[in-house]
């Protein structure tokens, strides 16, 4: 299919499909603790049969243009992911996502692989606006979403309960004029 470098750090961002099921479970386990800290991502893929439909259900939203996973290998090694867990073109808008283990974190692979994600969503299939969401708590995750360039739109004040304590979801965006102004400004 596709492999693209993420650097010259063997990092490569690639389809995660179905057939990825035994991978994806193996690196769930490695990091089901970590990953678990501030989303419920893969939180039910506890066998490979599992695995495997929740990847078939985002190849199943890959085919109907509604979302996508995407891997993250370091060195050959599944450690993450980035996804769109929402997508409409006709609306022009989108979520975007991601999860690590251990093992990838403090690598800039998700602010590069989102990179490689929001360029083709605004420049190939017209998205306007990106957002990302994420717990207030979950620091690391909001560094990315300031490191792609987004702006706060709002905190929605415990909004939904997580392992048994209410959390303030903070929602992030980018605009397609934004996103376009910070690349140029980056390229230079």
């Amino acid at each position: 299919m596709y492999a693209i470098s993420l650097g010259d750090d063997g990092a490569e961002l690639r389809p995660l499909e179905p057939w990825h099921a035994e991978e994806f479970l193996a690196h769930l386990d490695r990091g089901r603790e970590f990953i678990g800290q501030h989303i419920p991502f893969g939180t039910k893929a506890v066998d490979v049969d599992s695995a495997r439909e929740l990847l078939q259900a985002y190849a199943d939203k890959r085919a109907t243009d509604s979302g996508s996973l995407h891997g993250l290998w370091l060195e050959g090694k599944l450690v993450g992911g980035v996804l769109f867990l929402h997508f409409d073109a006709e609306r022009g808008t989108c979520e975007v996502g991601c999860w690590l283990e251990p093992a990838g974190v403090g690598r800039g692979l998700v602010t590069r692989a989102m990179r490689i994600l929001i360029d083709w969503a605004v420049e190939e299939r017209g998205v306007h606006r990106v957002e990302w969401q994420a717990s207030s708590a979950n620091e690391p995750s909001i560094n990315v979403a300031r490191r792609l360039g987004m702006n706060r739109d709002g905190v929605l004040r415990e909004s939904f309960p997580y392992r048994g304590v209410r959390q303030n979801l903070e929602v992030w965006s980018v605009l397609a004029p934004e996103w376009r102004a910070a690349r140029a400004r980056a390229w230079k």
